[in-house]
């Protein structure tokens, strides 16, 4: 019974052997910290988190990162209003060829550094709904997506942001890129 639980970071850190999580009936209406939830869960094949509440999470940095064995995640179903940090939220996931990130709504996250970093088989990524209006660091976020072909990012506001090293970093295969509303007078 979990329905009392505020604080599921690190719940399964490292349970590098675990290849199937059943989360059918994880009651997480009270969660507000998600990060490392899933960090170095390198078997896991696939995850349902179709029933995961998550609208008064705040944080979910490095909560998929070094995932290796996930093909492909099914967002849909998660609210993010309420998210300021997702530093390293998908780092290492190198078997992710896709991913829609199309309901995201970003509108409160400050920090996106290394969010996709080393996606190595990531050939589609859907950020066309992202809100970056309060983001302040973005440095190294699409590092090593050596897979990514193209980046639609019309909807970025970057006016806030401060870090960008590194941003588009070793993305060998990208050939279409459009950054013409990037505005980047606070870039340091």
């Amino acid at each position: 019974n979990t329905q009392n639980v505020i604080d599921m970071s690190y719940l399964f850190y490292n349970c590098n052997s675990c290849e199937l999580l059943d989360l059918s009936d994880l009651d997480t209406k009270n969660v507000t910290n998600m990060s490392y939830m899933f960090y170095g869960c390198k078997s896991l094949m696939s995850l349902n988190l179709s029933n995961l509440y998550t609208q008064i999470v705040n944080s979910m940095r490095d909560m998929f990162f070094n995932c290796h064995s996930l093909i492909s995640l099914d967002l849909s179903n998660f609210n993010t209003q309420n998210v300021t940090n997702m530093l390293f939220m998908f780092s290492d996931c190198i078997s992710l060829i896709s991913l829609d990130l199309s309901n995201f709504n970003t509108q409160n996250v400050t920090n996106m550094r290394y969010m996709f970093y080393n996606c190595s088989s990531l050939i589609s990524l859907d950020l066309s709904n992202f809100n970056t209006q309060n983001v302040i660091n973005m440095s190294d976020m699409f590092c090593d997506c050596s897979s990514l072909i193209s980046l639609d990012l019309p909807k970025f506001n970057t006016q806030n942001v401060i870090y960008m090293f590194g941003m588009f970093s070793d993305c060998s295969s990208l050939t279409n890129i459009d950054l013409s509303n990037f505005n980047t007078q606070n870039v340091t």
